[in-house]
């Protein structure tokens, strides 16, 4: 309740209480707490350091940089009052950043290195988030382990560290590779069986490497296979952009391509024909200004949808080329 009221102040306006943005705040916290039991199970307890950790690994180096980041919001929207931007910040590290990211890119992989600094990170999470959710991060503060002082006056994250632009390449190009490779096979219907072979199409030196340098984390993550190079896009394939560069996937055997196609087609020819029908009713005069407000607005809501989801769709059946 105390981050939804948080995260819903926003200056000017009065605070409509939402029950499903509570809801989804409650999942934060459970998503919080299972980090907490993922970490613990990993051999992650409290961090031994108030300042970042020293690190070599990219994903690590990465963290931290985030870190560095999320702290800077931090401290901006805090100086301007600015409690909703505050906790819109922490809210997206935690569970985009850290839980989403960072704990799948180096599980099975907890060295010392990385157990330290996912310790470290994790604390600065629990300090940052202690004025919005007191009690969860007061209960997780003490379950990872004993520390020389207490979380309410532990002191504000400020890491002696600097962002490395280097690691934050790296691993923002895995992220975006893995994304769109997920986004891919949702999309086209691509089994999860089905390994894909990334076609690097002009053999971009960089890409290469990239991919691979995490070979074993791109065929857990988003089951592909080793890089080839490639001078053209090969015959039925799903294409990614990633970085200006592009990477394609032969399809042949994973999916029917012509049912995909089809199928992809008339999604679009339905969305468009709802998102032209709402299109018209917002329009009209007598609808707009003699319905209720709601249902205007339900009608903007639904057209937006709409649009978005042809918009997908057409992405979708371009990947097929």
């Amino acid at each position: 309740m105390r981050f939804t009221l948080s995260a819903m102040e926003s200056q000017g306006r009065d605070i409509k209480l939402d029950e499903k943005r509570v809801e989804g705040y409650r999942n934060f916290a459970t998503k919080l707490w299972n980090a907490a039991r993922f970490l613990q199970g990993n051999g992650v307890g409290a961090s031994a350091s108030i300042a970042a950790p020293e690190a070599k690994l990219p994903v690590n180096r990465w963290i931290i940089g985030e870190v560095i980041d999320t702290l800077a919001k931090l401290n901006k929207a805090f100086a301007e009052f600015r409690f909703d931007e505050m906790a819109d910040a922490v809210y997206h590290f935690t569970w985009g950043t850290f839980c989403d990211w960072y704990v799948e890119l180096v599980k099975g992989t907890f060295d010392e290195e990385t157990r330290a600094v996912a310790a470290w990170a994790f604390d600065q999470i629990l300090v940052m988030l202690h004025p919005f959710m007191p009690f969860v991060t007061e209960e997780l503060w003490h379950s990872m382990g004993d520390r020389p002082y207490e979380l309410i006056v532990a002191k504000w994250p400020e890491p002696e560290a600097q962002r490395d632009s280097d690691a934050a390449r790296e691993i923002g190009g895995l992220v975006e590779v893995i994304s769109e490779v997920r986004a891919a096979r949702a999309e086209l219907n691509i089994p999860w069986s089905a390994s894909l072979v990334p076609h690097v199409i002009g053999g971009d030196s960089v890409m290469m490497d990239r991919l691979s340098k995490n070979a074993a984390t791109l065929a857990r993550m988003a089951k592909v296979a080793e890089p080839v190079n490639s001078d053209a896009v090969p015959p039925s394939s799903a294409q990614v952009v990633v970085g200006g560069v592009t990477i394609a996937f032969p399809l042949e055997g994973a999916i029917d391509l012509d049912a995909e196609r089809a199928r992809l087609s008339k999604g679009i020819a339905v969305a468009e024909k709802e998102r032209d029908s709402l299109a018209s009713r917002l329009a009209n005069p007598s609808f707009t200004e003699r319905a209720k407000p709601e249902a205007v607005e339900k009608a903007r809501s639904d057209h937006d949808s709409k649009s978005a989801e042809a918009e997908r769709l057409r992405v979708a059946l371009d990947r097929l080329g």
